[in-house]
């Protein structure tokens, strides 16, 4: 009998290590994404640069005078030297996590927010981060993002 005990213990083990390794898998991505905004918040443009590759790619999904869908590329840099440049009025983007998915090394991560700026809201939508793993934790490699005044998704 101890035997069977011994055995259903150690295939229950093996069964749920790949749950738990995507439990702490899931956490550090959430640190990562977390890490980024609360660095936003500070203006400490090395906090976000921290966790994001160095040719991060930063887009938009947004529409054209004519109301087609466009995808607009913006500068890494850019939004470097803007979170870092001292500005009076505090970047709070609010984040709910959604679907997190990851398959071995990659992973997508779904965020609807709401972006305040000095207390006051700004614009809403959703984020959708692309991230790999490295031998320093999560980056994140790709960043798109929706901007829209309402009809925002989150609480």
């Amino acid at each position: 009998m101890n035997r069977k005990v011994l055995f259903g213990a150690l295939i229950g083990l093996f069964l749920l290590a790949p749950s738990l390794q995507a439990q702490d898998d899931i956490a550090e991505i959430k640190k990562t994404i977390t890490t980024m905004f609360d660095g936003m918040r500070a203006g400490d443009s090395s906090m976000v640069h921290s966790v994001m590759k160095d040719d991060v790619i930063f887009q938009r999904v947004t529409q054209n005078r004519e109301g087609k869908a466009v995808v607009q590329t913006s500068s890494f840099q850019n939004f470097l030297n803007a979170v870092g440049t001292p500005h009076d009025k505090v970047w709070d983007e609010q984040i709910e996590f959604g679907t997190i998915s990851i398959d071995g090394d990659l992973a997508s991560a779904w965020t609807p927010f709401k972006f305040y700026l000095g207390g006051v809201f700004s614009h809403c939508g959703v984020n959708s981060f692309k991230l790999y793993r490295t031998e320093n934790g999560w980056k994140i490699f790709h960043l798109v993002d929706t901007s829209r005044k309402d009809n925002c998704a989150m609480n």
